[in-house]
């Protein structure tokens, strides 16, 4: 395997660049490469991911097929932290099932919907505790939108991860905070219909 030449930009990426790769998250295209391999030249993104000390050499030509992607915008970085604001929606199916379609939407690589992941697997303080397995889904998710907030928004990673379980943290409170004034309007007007 010798390596060729080298291209500063492909399909829209360059040398330098941060990316998301859906099934291993935020990486860094650390050049393009053409190798010859077998007797055939194939030209690659060699993308390093630093928080897994991990190099990935990815053909060109697959880029469409893995779902490579530019970081999101900050349009699509607002609606991803508003995201974590909205009431989690727990479906009341097997956990395996629940468990596929979280680890599909975390692999999608698709922002909005990992953070539609970390927001419903998340648990305050009053709340039940994790099983093991989603704990692990929980904090997968929650490190790979970390680390695209980090990138998209100039953060240090564990800045990021203070801020998305900030707002976690805060809306949490709202929600206990909103039950708990319900429940005591219903008290107080059950309390009046019997008097």
């Amino acid at each position: 395997m010798a390596v060729k030449k080298t291209v500063q930009t492909k399909k829209g990426f360059k040398t330098g660049e941060f990316i998301v790769y859906p099934a291993h998250g935020v990486g860094q295209i650390t050049s393009i490469e053409t190798e010859e391999i077998a007797g055939c030249e194939l030209e690659l993104f060699v993308i390093h991911f630093e928080t897994d000390k991990m190099t990935l050499r990815v053909p060109t030509f697959k880029v469409e097929e893995v779902c490579m992607r530019k970081l999101s915008d900050k349009s699509i970085t607002k609606k991803s932290l508003d995201t974590l604001k909205t009431k989690p929606r727990v479906k009341r199916t097997m956990w395996s099932r629940r468990a596929q379609e979280y680890e599909a939407k975390i692999n999608s690589g698709n922002l909005v919907a990992v953070a539609e992941v970390v927001r419903d697997l998340f648990r305050g303080e009053n709340q039940p505790e994790q099983s093991y397995s989603e704990r692990q889904l929980y904090e997968l998710a929650l490190d790979r939108m970390a680390r695209e907030i980090s990138a998209t928004q100039k953060l240090d990673q564990r800045e990021a991860l203070d801020k998305v379980t900030d707002i976690l943290v805060t809306s949490a409170a709202k929600a206990s905070k909103a039950a708990a004034a319900k429940s005591a309007a219903e008290d107080d007007s059950d309390n009046k219909a019997v008097a």
